[in-house]
């Protein structure tokens, strides 16, 4: 009987081992591994354009921020490369607001720009802003920086204020229409025209003054290479016209040109209040947009 019950207890524990190894391992679940989300990127390095950039991710005062990939600030871009130019297809660009002269894009040329991308003419014609830039542009080539002091350069942003109204307002009214972007405005490079429009873009978005400024002074990082080229061939020019060593030449009116300062685009602000009260008024007044089509340009770009 013990016999019986030992080979009865054997033949179990054999049944149960091959039982076990017969026994399909249980699956493991593997969880797919978590990404981290692609940072959007500000600047879009364009080989024949510094100055291109995303304005999206400033906070408004209402705590929510500027939509990515939907507004784009940029200097002129006729000089782009075959990759700038699939660059900004991918980016799916759909408008382009220029705020060039005829007779600036005639001398440098119109925009390289993907097919079917919309062109939205808004030329800045202004008597004062257009001398001022004539005499900036000839003190350059005659040596003769004293007419150009560095308080000409708010005076630029002060001027545009009253000069661009019209191109201005089409600007926000163009980028309250989902249809139209995403979109990009631009002037030359990217600073004078376009940094004002930027700041009363900004500024009908709820973003805050001093967010308006540190964007503004995002020019001087991204145009420095091309700002120190510009002015080492002025510095050149100047030393052969005045005939002086280089090291001679007085450079401080027009390095002030070239690299911005907060207090020039603080010019259209005192410029606004002055003359409206505040920005969001010379918004409302001056550019004849009203309380409706600002809600809902903030409800269109902020999320």
């Amino acid at each position: 009987m013990r016999e019986n019950r030992y080979l009865f207890a054997c033949t179990l524990i054999i049944l149960f081992g091959i039982g076990c190894a017969n026994e399909p391992e249980p699956e493991t679940v593997t969880e797919a591994p978590t990404l981290p989300p692609v940072a959007p990127v500000r600047h879009i390095d364009l080989e024949g354009q510094p100055n291109f950039r995303d304005i999206g991710g400033y906070e408004a005062t209402d705590g929510r921020t500027i939509k990515w990939g939907e507004l784009y600030r940029s200097g002129e871009l006729p000089h782009l490369t075959d990759a700038d130019v699939a660059e900004l297809e991918e980016l799916e660009i759909n408008t382009v607001v220029n705020f060039l002269l005829p007779e600036e894009i005639e001398m440098n040329g119109s925009d390289r720009l993907p097919e079917g991308t919309r062109e939205v003419p808004a030329p800045i014609h202004g008597d004062r802003a257009a001398e001022l830039t004539m005499v900036a542009q000839t003190a350059i080539k005659t040596a003769d920086f004293d007419k150009i002091p560095p308080e000409m350069n708010p005076e630029f942003h002060r001027l545009l204020l009253d000069e661009g109204k019209g191109e201005y307002a089409e600007l926000l009214r163009e980028a309250a229409d989902p249809a139209n972007r995403p979109l990009v405005f631009h002037c030359s490079h990217g600073v004078h025209r376009t940094g004002t429009a930027t700041a009363i873009l900004l500024s009908a978005l709820g973003v805050p003054w001093d967010t308006i400024r540190a964007d503004y002074l995002l020019t001087n990082t991204f145009r420095a290479a091309e700002v120190e080229a510009t002015l080492a061939k002025i510095r050149q020019m100047a030393a052969e016209t005045l005939d002086v060593p280089p090291e001679d030449v007085d450079m401080t009116n027009v390095e002030a040109f070239y690299i911005v300062d907060g207090s020039y685009i603080d010019g259209s602000l005192e410029q606004a209040v002055a003359d409206y009260g505040s920005m969001e008024a010379y918004i409302r007044a001056g550019l004849g947009i009203t309380d409706e089509e600002i809600e809902e340009l903030r409800r269109q770009l902020l999320e």
